[in-house]
């Protein structure tokens, strides 16, 4: 996955990547040509870290309403020879999301734009997939013909054919081609639909991994062979424990726990963690010690605790500590919270760990706590840790009213806006001022979820609110529960 680049927060385009409420107050502020070009910008190169979990598709749309831009600098990027080269959804897929949301809103050219690029472009199943909810059927009947012959009538091309039709995400333009008179469109595409659920089938009657009947020792095997091929079979492998292993089991299984080999080793300590096996606190802190003493700076990133740590560490003690640290967190028991505590000035991804457990577990007696390691995991990794959402959470669930400025720090800076809006909830917590502040401007937001926290928190009595509630209430992309909670707010004198 590739890194984006973020511009300074308190720039136009840095708001703009963030997503920020403040990147369209601003946007609509700036001169045009300004605010255009750094709405291009956003579109043509995505600045999320990870577009299945962030909106922006969205929040853009309305931006090139609001400003009345035009669609050029997209058909460009769409119809570059580099679309022909460069295959990877990340290049394409925000900027067809736009024109999706835009066509939505009645914008012609978009919808254009998305039929020419169904028909032309590399990316053309996210190009379908968004004409499926917003085209008509004649305008999706006229695409089966140059769509189809992306895959020639040979043994290979039925056969990946048969393959885009049974895992397209919106199945309404095969379901209209299947219906064509013409040999060349319906009966393909028939044929294609009735290859996909026999490939289907078969699949089903060839499962791979465990079957009915193993022994404990058989499932450890399983898990051990996984990890000697590179995947990790600890979770799934503890799930089928839950299910084989009985309490004559628990003298083998503790003694893998402690010196079983690695797959088998993290597969045990899943199992033990879910069940709350009083030993396995220890076999976790076992496991981390076997890693924290080579390098104590360690810490856990998106790919996982331990991701970072210096090649010279033995990777199989690797994978055992990060197995035991995603176990731990999985835990619910007051032992675990108790160990928490003792864990939590711990400089590994084990003291990461035990901050995030009393942040979701915790009492009000470990708010110092929580408290220091959400200052910790910024000072250390910045406000786009991994760690923080947790935190954040727990700032908010635990009112820590001296996190304000912290939080506000966090809400400010980061890159992600699923983290923003989670800082934004915990703002609502612990900070008097957020309903005349940041919910304001979180009425803009680009997630959904802060919006709505914006709709249940924000000030009437800045005129900006008021309008913008109304305009929330009467847009239909808009999200349901977003309408819900601007409903609510709106009295007698704030009609629709």
């Amino acid at each position: 996955m590739f890194e984006p680049a973020i511009a300074p927060s308190g720039t136009l385009l840095g708001l703009l990547q963030r997503g920020r409420g403040d990147g369209t107050l601003h946007a609509l502020a700036a001169p045009r040509a300004e605010a255009l070009a750094a709405l291009d910008h956003c579109v043509l190169a995505d600045p999320r870290h990870d577009w299945r979990i962030e909106n922006r598709s969205l929040y853009y749309a309305r931006l090139y309403l609001d400003l009345h831009g035009g669609l050029e600098a997209v058909e460009a990027h769409l119809f570059a020879p580099e679309d022909h080269l460069d295959a990877e959804e990340h290049r394409t897929g925000l900027a067809l999301a736009v024109l999706g949301h835009l066509a939505s809103y009645g914008r012609h050219d978009a919808l254009l734009l998305l039929r020419r690029y169904a028909a032309t472009g590399s990316n053309w199943a996210w190009a379908l997939d968004e004409l499926a909810l917003r085209d008509d059927d004649a305008g999706l009947r006229a695409l089966a013909e140059p769509v189809l012959a992306r895959f020639p009538r040979d043994p290979a091309g039925d056969a990946a054919l048969a393959t885009a039709v049974r895992d397209a995400f919106e199945p309404r333009p095969w379901r209209l081609w299947a219906e064509d008179r013409r040999d060349a469109v319906g009966a393909r595409v028939r044929a294609a639909q009735e290859d996909g659920s026999f490939d289907r089938w078969q699949r089903q009657l060839r499962p791979t991994g465990p079957r009915p009947g193993w022994s404990v020792r058989a499932v450890l095997d399983w898990a051990q062979e996984g990890h000697e091929r590179g995947a990790d079979l600890s979770g799934p492998a503890a799930r089928c424990l839950a299910a084989v292993a009985g309490p004559e089991d628990r003298p083998e299984l503790l003694a893998a726990g402690r010196s079983g080999a690695p797959g088998a080793r993290g597969a045990v300590l899943h199992h033990l963690a879910a069940a709350g096996d009083p030993a396995v606190l220890d076999l976790v802190e076992a496991a981390a010690d076997a890693v924290h003493p080579l390098d104590a700076a360690a810490t856990a990133t998106d790919q996982g605790p331990y991701a970072d740590v210096a090649g010279a560490v033995d990777r199989d003690a690797l994978a055992v500590a990060r197995a035991a640290v995603t176990a731990y967190l999985r835990m619910r028991g007051e032992d675990a919270v108790a160990r928490a505590r003792a864990w939590i000035h711990r400089t590994d991804p084990l003291g990461t760990a035990a901050g995030e457990l009393l942040a979701a577990r915790g009492e009000d007696r470990d708010a110092g706590l929580v408290l220091g390691a959400l200052r910790t995991a910024i000072r250390t990794t910045g406000p786009d840790a991994p760690a923080l959402g947790v935190l954040v959470d727990g700032a908010g669930r635990l009112g820590i009213a001296c996190a304000a400025p912290v939080l506000r720090h966090v809400y400010r800076e980061t890159a992600s806006s699923q983290l923003r809006g989670r800082t934004a909830r915990a703002l609502a917590a612990t900070d008097p001022s957020f309903a005349s502040g940041f919910a304001v401007e979180c009425l803009w937001d680009c997630e959904e979820t802060t919006r709505e926290i914006a709709a249940q928190h924000a000030e009437t009595a800045d005129v900006r609110v008021a309008e913008r509630l109304r305009r929330l209430a009467a847009d239909p992309a808009e999200e349901v529960e977003v309408q819900t909670a601007v409903r609510n707010r709106i009295g007698p004198d704030l009609q629709v």
